[in-house]
């Protein structure tokens, strides 16, 4: 999959429908997920490239692991493809 912005706004959406906030935020630092609270959100830097914010996003993804039954069947199969890629 080439990495556009219809990529990010479909990754967006598969954070919105797992109950991740996804927040684009300025500073120095290094995007990844925080939980604060039971507060799932996942801090991207809002500088960074488009290739940059995608592929941190499918980090997460990779890391969370989102389980089948949170995910439409559409976003099940992006989550696979993207996960194995």
């Amino acid at each position: 999959m080439k990495n556009t912005k219809s990529k990010l706004k479909k990754l967006e959406a598969i954070f919105e429908e797992i109950g991740y906030e996804v927040r684009y935020e300025k500073g120095n630092f290094q995007a990844g997920y925080c939980l604060v609270n039971h507060q799932k959100t996942a801090l991207i830097n809002k500088f960074a490239t488009l290739d940059g914010k995608i592929n941190c996003l499918v980090e997460i993804l990779q890391e969370i692991q989102p389980l089948p039954q949170e995910l439409s069947e559409k976003n099940q199969k992006i989550v696979q493809k993207l996960i194995s890629e």
